[in-house]
């Protein structure tokens, strides 16, 4: 038995249990309904109503931020709006967008689409809350640096509530447990996954690396190191550059397919939107495929998780709301943009009812349907896996970074100590297969929506008079 197997059993009744405890499903309308995907849709609904569709009515005006048109130097923060955008759309943008969009066609239909992009419209209103809120508390330290995220809204902001200890508490929690996610699924899964990629396009088992993936794991910590020593203004840039271009590259391929295939075109869509009302859609009819949809959206986008405002915090401005407009774009990218033209690309080439019951989905089902039509495409796909494999390690590279610094504190030795760390968990990540690791931060990763949504309830009233009070002196919202 190898050390990463002998590690794999003595974790997996732990982990099983918190796992089964994060993701435990109720039987609805003949399917199970996961409580923290129903807790997170609800959420997403509850902030695009109590805002009045801030998702919708602030869409442009978000669009103006990203390209600079209110920025101003001399305001505080590291990063302008749109370094902020790069980095959180690169913690979410991964393999989940090319190979999560294919299981939940395979499982629940063309349908799950429809399901997908509603959930993420829901999710920009959640993503603007949590990253306004996340603005408006963080802290300021004396370098000039900045820290943020939910375990400050949640210590501070509760604070004003007079919910100091809860709040603290509360902030203890989404930390440590941010700290523990960001190892597994922000980096060893990310890893494995980019390693994997790189050892099959090189020749698969007859590759140089082919049993030698702690050389790619290696390589791999080495340019990530290079980024994140510099901190968030290093990530930002780094980010800026890389999420316009595999974005791009992944979105050229899969426009030029769905060109060559432009007569399929209206039949995809009419299966998509039948498919989504479609009782016989999959076992568990409406609601099993609407649960399929929104599941998908909530695991691609994050929207609810807090996550990406932590990146959010950093952002230069002296209006929390400003990045609250810019979050929301997010999920709009994410999940409406990219999820939708997989989803497109899948109905539109080798999508067959069948597939529910074979063994083939995930990321082989996106790469058979890119290949079907470009017997090239796989190349570019692989790049693009794996530039979102990186830029996923380093955007949760300083997720992990400010979430353990509010617990240690900040100083440069904790800061360092903990990079190296990170780096350490890449090179393990690529070679070995801790399951178990990858399961239990998957299921605190998610754990963390519940003290983050709950605390976005309690200080909504903040929020919206926030939001009132840009809006007043703007003239428009």
């Amino acid at each position: 038995m190898g050390i990463d197997q002998a590690i794999d059993q003595v974790m997996r009744p732990f982990v099983d249990a918190i796992y089964g405890f994060v993701f435990y499903a109720v039987p609805v309308g003949g399917t199970e309904l996961p409580l923290i995907v129903a807790w997170l849709i609800v959420g997403g609904l509850f902030f695009t109503l109590y805002l009045r569709f801030i998702n919708v009515r602030g869409f442009k005006h978000a669009i103006d931020l990203v390209r600079g048109r209110y920025s101003d130097p001399a305001h505080p923060g590291e990063v302008t709006h749109f370094q902020a955008l790069a980095t959180a759309v690169s913690g979410t943008v991964g393999v989940g967008n090319i190979a999560g969009v294919a299981v939940a066609i395979s499982v629940g239909g063309p349908g799950a689409t429809l399901w997908m992009i509603i959930a993420g419209l829901l999710g920009m209103s959640t993503k603007f809350a949590e990253c306004t809120l996340a603005v408006k508390f963080r802290r300021t330290h004396e370098d000039g640096s900045v820290s943020g995220g939910p375990m400050y809204f949640l210590e501070r902001g509760l604070a004003l509530r007079d919910m100091p200890g809860t709040g603290r508490a509360l902030g203890i929690f989404y930390a440590a447990a941010m700290v523990v996610g960001c190892l597994g699924i922000g980096n060893m899964f990310q890893s494995n996954q980019a390693a994997a990629i790189l050892i099959d396009v090189t020749g698969g088992a007859d590759s140089f690396f082919f049993g030698r993936a702690w050389m790619l794991g290696v390589a791999m910590a080495v340019v990530v190191a290079l980024v994140i020593v510099g901190g968030i203004k290093s990530i930002a840039k780094a980010t800026s550059r890389l999420v316009p271009f595999m974005a791009v590259l992944y979105l050229l391929s899969a426009l030029l397919i769905l060109v060559l295939n432009v007569e399929r075109l209206p039949t995809a869509i009419g299966q998509i939107w039948q498919g989504a009302f479609s009782p016989e859609s999959i076992s568990g009819g409406l609601i099993g495929v609407m649960i399929v949809g929104f599941r998908r959206a909530v695991f691609s986008n994050e929207a609810g998780l807090g996550s990406a405002a932590i990146a959010h915090s950093a952002v230069r401005t002296d209006e929390p709301v400003t990045e609250g407009f810019v979050a929301l774009l997010e999920p709009f990218i994410d999940t409406v943009v990219i999820c939708t033209m997989t989803a497109l690309v899948i109905v539109t080439t080798v999508y067959d009812p069948a597939l529910a019951s074979t063994e083939v989905s995930g990321i082989e089902l996106t790469t058979r349907a890119f290949a079907s039509t470009l017997s090239w495409s796989p190349v570019p796909l692989s790049i693009a896996a794996v530039l979102f494999a990186f830029s996923t390690m380093i955007s949760w590279s300083y997720y992990g970074l400010k979430s353990f610094t509010y617990l240690a504190g900040h100083r440069p030795a904790v800061e360092i100590g903990f990079k190296l760390f990170f780096c350490l968990f890449i090179v393990l990540g690529s070679s070995i297969q801790l399951g178990a690791l990858i399961d239990l931060s998957d299921a605190l990763i998610f754990l963390v929506a519940i003290p983050n949504l709950l605390g976005l309830y309690l200080l909504a009233p903040v929020l919206k008079e926030e939001m009132i009070s840009y809006r007043e002196r703007l003239g428009r919202f």
